[in-house]
């Protein structure tokens, strides 16, 4: 089992509540990057957005940079929106980061995003969404496919037997789909033959069993077997020495995210009680000490057969000294604890 974390490079806060700046979110998520690395965590993802409170607007961009830094963490994105994105450009950037890395440590996950900021930002319609996506999937797997590359479609221009270079050093990325766990999404991952990562950020995670299980038939059904045809989970939550010093580090944040999250999609305000039952088993939130997390993580792996859990765990402003801490305590205590657990099954 794999363990790791994925941001969006939540903006810190100010004592009265006030943002702080962008640019020192990111290089606290690229030093959290290099530390994950240091301690020993297999995967760090960057996810795509692109609001004050979350400016990652440019994983590429940050996987290259900490492809440098790094030595042997796994790095990825977490998705790239590929809806409002060009395939031909982001494979080039994270073949590019692949190069850097000496290769075999660099993967894209293309999503169709949890927000829609992206559309309006580099002019899409979305009404155009699901044409977006299922057309610029299947050019990015094309392109991943081989060079040159010949290509048609009806929202990009055609591509007749051109390079697309630098190719990765082993010849290909892995190629992921995430989704926030809807059927077709599924079923599309395993009629194309690529792994799946669901992000869980809500209920009980479990019930994403039959979705798993749909993504398997699926790709059995279509040909598809082998070690492409597997399963990751994206969740919210924090380490810490003891469970309720992480619920207490993680509150404020979780309320921050809500409510800036309910602006935008009217969402209700937030309710304690709502926080502590999905903090608790068997809710969605991974907020814990380590005997906690490494228990639940090893739970859900029962249900879905997954084999990597990574964490959210800088929402709303999360001090980077707790980020840091939750880093460490995920890759030493957590993850031996995972192993040992596993090794019992």
């Amino acid at each position: 089992m794999q363990l790791g974390a994925y941001s969006f490079g939540d903006t810190q806060r100010n004592p009265d509540g006030t943002l702080r700046s962008t640019a020192e979110a990111i290089r606290n998520l690229f030093d959290a990057i290099v530390h994950a690395d240091t301690v020993g965590l297999d995967y760090f993802a960057i996810g795509e957005h692109h609001t004050v409170d979350m400016p990652a607007s440019s994983p590429a961009s940050l996987v290259n940079a900490a492809a440098a830094a790094t030595r042997r963490i796994v790095l990825s994105s977490g998705v790239s929106v590929i809806s409002t994105d060009d395939p031909v450009r982001v494979f080039q950037q994270f073949a590019t980061a692949d190069a850097v890395s000496g290769g075999g440590r660099i993967e894209i996950t293309a999503g169709r995003g949890s927000s829609v900021e992206s559309y309006p930002l580099f002019g899409y319609d979305l009404r155009d969404y699901e044409q977006l996506f299922e057309e610029k999937i299947d050019l990015l797997l094309t392109i991943n496919r081989g060079s040159p590359v010949t290509w048609s479609g009806t929202m990009r221009p055609s591509l007749d037997g051109l390079d697309v270079v630098p190719r990765p050093v082993s010849g290909s990325l892995p190629i992921w789909i995430g989704t926030g766990g809807s059927a077709p999404s599924s079923v599309r991952a395993g009629r194309l033959g690529v792994p799946v990562s669901y992000g869980i950020i809500g209920g009980a995670p479990h019930r994403f069993a039959p979705l798993a299980e749909l993504y398997r038939r699926t790709a059995a059904q279509h040909g598809h077997t082998g070690e492409d045809i597997k399963v990751s989970v994206a969740a919210l939550g924090l380490v810490a020495p003891t469970k309720q010093e992480a619920l207490d580090r993680f509150y404020p944040g979780w309320v921050n995210l809500n409510m800036e999250m309910g602006k935008l999609r009217g969402w209700p305000a937030p309710d304690d009680r709502a926080y502590l039952a999905q903090a608790h088993a068997p809710g969605a939130y991974y907020v814990g000490d380590p005997d906690d997390i490494a228990e639940r993580i090893v739970h859900l792996h029962g249900h879905l057969g997954h084999m990597r859990h990574f964490l959210q765990m800088d929402i709303g402003g999360l001090p980077q000294e707790h980020l840091i801490e939750s880093l460490t305590l995920l890759a030493t205590e957590v993850k031996p604890r995972v192993e040992r657990l596993l090794s019992k099954k």
